[in-house]
């Protein structure tokens, strides 16, 4: 492990003055946004200004994975700390949360956090509209469903369990997409005809108004913005354009595809709205006060007519969304906290979205419930790295496209396919370090670090409890 450009090394105890001076804590979630989408992590075509801003003042983390490959499963590792061998929610299918069970929102309310969330829920399906609430926020604005949340002008939004209509109207395409054999719609889709009230910008206003209520608290914001996610019935025939934005902005002259122009402009609001939810915090005065840290749920989509490999969104990564190479899991994440984190710091520590849990704990002065998969990463943002815990393997399952499983070191990569099938796929190798596209399987030279993968797969799975 590196980590470049880290200042004095910080005490952990020496994080707060006082045991009631609790840092506020935001954790920004993109939805499908790629390991090569950011200009700070390599993209050259389009830019993300304030984005890259956040990263020069902070700590990039190089080697940080998603929860899952897709959304509701990644969301749920992030808010329970628990990897998806053991989480509740695995896959996007009807699976909830279970009862009782700890939150990122919960317990951080209990340690005197005001908490609010700000768009996307989307943990399991099909949550109650209080789900959100019920796990512990005390303010929530945005989508509940996940596939609601494919629409960006909806005819209503959910605040507090309430619905709140918006001034948008909806085509009914259940008819068209039964002619073009697409099967049975799901519950929130369609695609807006009157486009008056843009979703992401609600939310982010709302977003901004938390901030303000809560600036002599101490508060958890969690704004999880449904972009570069792409409107799925929007992209089907006869629309073929599910990246909805107002407008093209700065693209429209472009000679792209519509759908690229509409994925560039998507690129643009997102880090736009990173750029106001920083700039409130500066205007309160709390940036010595505040961790902000940034990141995205899975890997980069090929939906909506939106191609994937247009803006080269993973790089030298293979793969994409719903696959366990990098390419779906490896995702671009940035911590700032100023005083704390260097400016202009990296670490190639590894870690996941399961270590969120105890970070924030470490962080708001509270213990962790038992059970948990991550460790906190507050030694490795205070440049006390010796003090780090490292992870042995990261390990995920995904329930889709007959099972994948997968378990990486930091040099070593296993993956498992077709694992629900009657004759799974042989347990294929990469050697990350020396080939960081995964594209050549070595597990016929090194059948003892095979073994050793596979059981460490065998023994991260837990049956999850009957729901």
């Amino acid at each position: 492990m590196r980590v470049l450009l880290f200042t004095a090394a910080f005490a952990l105890a020496s994080l707060f003055c006082e045991a009631a001076d609790k840092p506020n804590i935001i954790y920004i979630l993109a939805d499908d946004l790629g390991y090569n989408d950011l200009s700070c992590f390599g993209q050259d075509t389009l830019t993300t200004p304030h984005i890259d801003k956040l990263a020069s003042g902070g700590m990039k983390l190089t080697r940080h994975y998603s929860g899952s490959t897709v959304c509701a499963p990644s969301r749920c590792v992030l808010m329970t700390g628990r990897h998806t061998g053991r989480a509740s929610v695995r896959g996007n299918n009807a699976v909830l949360l279970n009862p009782g069970e700890a939150t990122l929102a919960s317990e951080l309310k209990k340690a005197g956090y005001r908490t609010g969330c700000f768009g996307k829920w989307g943990i399991g399906h099909p949550p109650p509209r209080t789900d959100p609430n019920d796990r512990g926020f005390d303010e929530f604005y945005g989508y509940v469903n996940m596939f609601h949340a494919h629409n960006f002008y909806p005819e209503f939004l959910i605040r507090n369990g309430e619905v709140e209509t918006l001034n948008n109207e909806l085509d009914d395409i259940w008819k068209e997409m039964d002619d073009y054999g697409m099967g049975e719609a799901k519950e929130g889709a369609g695609v807006a005809k009157v486009k008056n009230n843009y979703a992401p910008n609600l939310i982010t206003e709302e977003a901004l108004k938390f901030i303000d209520k809560n600036a002599e608290n101490p508060f958890f914001l969690y704004f999880a913005l449904n972009m570069p996610h792409t409107n799925n019935e929007a992209g089907r025939k006869p629309y073929n354009n599910g990246m909805e934005v107002p407008d093209y902005g700065e693209y429209a002259g472009k000679d792209w595809p519509d759908p690229e122009k509409g994925f560039a402009q998507m690129m643009r609001l997102v880090d736009n709205y990173v750029g106001r939810i920083v700039a409130k915090v500066e205007e309160h005065g709390l940036a010595d006060d505040t961790l902000i840290v940034f990141s995205s749920d899975n890997g980069p989509h090929q939906e909506g007519q939106h191609e994937m490999e247009f803006f080269d969104s993973n790089g030298i990564l293979r793969g994409m969304k719903r696959d366990l190479t990098d390419g779906g899991i490896r995702v671009p994440t940035i911590a700032k906290w100023p005083g704390k984190i260097a400016a202009g710091s990296e670490s190639d520590v590894l870690s996941g979205f399961q270590d969120m849990f105890p970070t924030f704990a470490d962080v708001a002065g509270f213990d962790v419930p038992a059970g948990l998969d991550g460790h906190s990463l507050v030694p490795t943002f205070l440049g006390t790295t010796d003090e780090q815990k490292h992870h042995e393997f990261l390990y995920w399952e995904f329930l889709e496209r007959g099972g994948k499983k997968a378990v990486t070191t930091a040099k070593w990569k296993a993956i498992q396919l077709d694992t629900m099938k009657p004759n799974p796929a042989p347990t294929a190798l990469y050697d990350l370090e020396n080939d960081p596209s995964e594209e050549n399987d070595v597990a016929a030279e090194h059948p003892d670090i095979v073994k050793q993968m596979e059981e460490w797969i065998r023994k991260s799975h837990v049956p999850p409890l009957k729901q």
